[in-house]
Parts: structure tokens; C-alpha cells; sequence
């Protein structure tokens, strides 16, 4: 596994402590002409900053914001996507509201971002990398694109941050929502 997906940091700590099991994406300005797609089945999660990310989460304000390194980044968890979808009516993202931490307000900013309104969704399972391991941050990791390609990390286990009940539970769950 080398692909990596960026995603805010406060995200990629939702869903390595097992908060929650969706990524909502539309897609970035350097997305090319295709537009956004998970094109990857497995992928590291790379995580970002901005000073806003607190706020437009539903996270209780003391929540801690992870914090960058210096000229590092720490690739702490995989995800394995179990399935996507182009979910394109607004009320179904509505439904998804308890299984995520955005926002409604940047929802909605998301999904009605260019002509084509809707959101990719992915169920995805994470796992913890032990150890998680840092590489030097550098400029091909940088700008508004989904997926960048890292080197192959040297030993390091994969630890699902939740149970196979749990899993499943939630899966179920989405499925009903998604009826």
C-alpha cells in the first residue's frame, strides 16, 4: 500500500478512534477532468491542517486538534473501503449526519460545490499502523488534491480500530439509512 488520501487531521482522528466510518468527499481543484473518485480499495490516511477544522465539525469544543509536526507528517492509519457511492439527493447526506462529524452547514457547502451537486460516500474500515510511521513532509505531498503516493513503510501492523460486531452493526445501519 503506498496511496494515501488527505483528510483534515480532526477527521483522520475520527475515524482512527473509531467515531466514525465515512469519508464524505467532493473532490478538490486539482482533481483533473475525471473529478473526484475512490480509486484506491486500501490507502493511508494523510492527515491536514487549517485553523478552522474545529468549527466546522460537531466535536465539543475542548476537543484536542491534533497538531502538526515540523516539516513531518505521521501516517497513523489505513482504511479499506467496503463500498462507495455518488449519493446525489441532499436528504439521503442529511440521513448519513449521525455516522459523521461535519458540520450540516459544510455538508451542504460540499455538496453543492460546482454544477453537479452530490458527495462521494465510502464505508470504509480503519486500522491503527503500529508503529505509525513519519516521513519528511515535501512539496509533491502539498496542494488540493485527494491522493498522493507515499514510499512503502517498513514493518508495521494493522490493528482495526474497532470490533467485527461494531463493524457490521454499522454497516447495517448505513444500509437503512441509504434505503
Amino acid at each position: 500500500m503506498t496511496a494515501a488520501f488527505k483528510e483534515w487531521a480532526l477527521i483522520c482522528e475520527a475515524l482512527g478512534s473509531g467515531r466514525q466510518s465515512l469519508i464524505l468527499r467532493k473532490g478538490g481543484i486539482a482533481e483533473g477532468r475525471a473529478g473526484f473518485a475512490f480509486r484506491h480499495e486500501e490507502f493511508f490516511l494523510f492527515p491536514t491542517w487549517f485553523h478552522e477544522q474545529l468549527e466546522r465539525t460537531t466535536l465539543p469544543p475542548e476537543t484536542p486538534v491534533p497538531q502538526a509536526l515540523d516539516e513531518e507528517i505521521e501516517i497513523a492509519y489505513a482504511a479499506t473501503v467496503e463500498w462507495t457511492k455518488l449519493v446525489t439527493d441532499l436528504a439521503v447526506v442529511h440521513r448519513l449526519r449521525d455516522l459523521h462529524v461535519w458540520k450540516d452547514a459544510i455538508v451542504e457547502e460540499r455538496f453543492h460545490y460546482d454544477e453537479s451537486p452530490g458527495l462521494h460516500v465510502a464505508f470504509v474500515r480503519i486500522y491503527r499502523l503500529e508503529p505509525a510511521f513519519r516521513l519528511r513532509m515535501e512539496k509533491k505531498y502539498g496542494g488540493c488534491r485527494s491522493w498522493v503516493e507515499l514510499p512503502e513503510p517498513s514493518d508495521c501492523a494493522l490493528v482495526s480500530v474497532i470490533s467485527d460486531e461494531e463493524h457490521a452493526r454499522r454497516k447495517l445501519a448505513l444500509e437503512e439509512l441509504l434505503r
